[in-house]
């Protein structure tokens, strides 16, 4: 059985629903691993200082931004841990918004939102609401450290989590060259256009995902399981023990919280914005000032010249 990505609760309003996040995708790539062609023993990275070759052990490694070249600050693992926001344990959906309003750009990775036992009554009260009325929610996550910019939103029987992007890790369009301007600006005819609308209408269909594989991966197994059958076997990896499922057992009086968070919110107008977080409260700023990250050592890569005249 998979194993969650992550455990905690969906919120929205004064609801509560107990959730486990679940990978929405299976990976089928291929990997290979790096043997020695003399022995066939597999090679080894290993962690080693670039000046004196010697190998580095993980006491001994520390996390560092290159803020110029060569030149480094080291941060601490409260540092960085400072940085990273309180909450872990739940999906706080800010606002939802129409299902179309959203770029396609933005949708990265898809996860399945299961409920734990006895929390499916709130699970699919929310699955129901987002389907009639045709709005998504738009929420945070942390996962380990990161928070995560996501998307709730029901298809079928299940309630889908889409990790977003932020809007600046899209490239803007105009850094390429790209065709702009009309048609007529490029010499199309508008018979060359009658020609090309009547073959995409000859080749239009409706999208069946069953009708396309990955051949080349088909093939590739192929060639390995006739290697495997002349030259030789693999080890089978154990198994790892299933994962516990949560278990939730409040007894949720579901109208009394949704009219809470009604009355919450007229009282309280959202703000227009989707992705802009409410500024923290004045004793959090200071204890994040407190911890703030410093600069613990900063050192300068010697020239080749340097290590020359050494």
């Amino acid at each position: 059985m998979a194993r969650p990505v992550w455990t905690g609760t969906l919120s929205f309003g004064l609801l509560n629903i107990p959730v486990s996040l679940m990978s929405g995708e299976r990976r089928t790539d291929i990997s290979f691993r790096m043997l020695d062609a003399r022995d066939n023993a597999p090679i080894r990275y290993e962690r080693v200082n670039a000046e004196t070759g010697e190998e580095v052990p993980w006491k001994d490694i520390v996390k560092a931004y290159e803020y110029d070249k060569g030149s480094y600050v080291v941060l601490e693992q409260e540092d960085i841990a400072s940085a990273a926001p309180e909450s872990h344990d739940a999906i706080d959906v800010e606002a939802f918004v129409e299902a179309g309003s959203i770029d396609s750009r933005y949708f990265e990775k898809p996860y399945v939102l299961v409920p734990a036992k006895k929390a499916e009554k709130g699970y699919v009260l929310l699955r129901e609401a987002l389907a009639k009325t045709g709005r998504v929610g738009i929420a945070r996550v942390v996962i380990r450290t990161r928070e995560h910019l996501c998307a709730v939103m029901p298809y079928g029987n299940a309630l889908l989590l889409l990790m977003m992007r932020y809007p600046q890790e899209l490239v803007d369009f105009d850094e390429y060259a790209v065709p702009e301007g009309a048609k007529g600006d490029y010499r199309i005819t508008a018979k060359e256009l009658a020609f090309s609308e009547q073959l995409i209408e000859t080749m239009s269909g409706e999208f069946d995902p069953a009708d396309y594989r990955d051949e080349f991966r088909e093939r590739l197994h192929k060639v390995i399981d006739e290697r495997m059958k002349a030259h030789g076997v693999v080890r089978r990896v154990p198994e790892e023990p299933e994962a516990e499922e949560g278990t939730a057992t409040n007894v949720v009086d579901f109208m009394a919280l949704l009219q809470k968070s009604i009355d919450r919110n007229k009282r309280t107008p959202a703000k227009k914005s989707t992705v802009k977080r409410t500024p923290d409260k004045p004793a959090k700023a200071a204890k994040a000032a407190r911890k703030a990250p410093t600069k613990k050592t900063v050192r300068k890569a010697p020239s080749k010249a340097a290590r020359k005249r050494a």
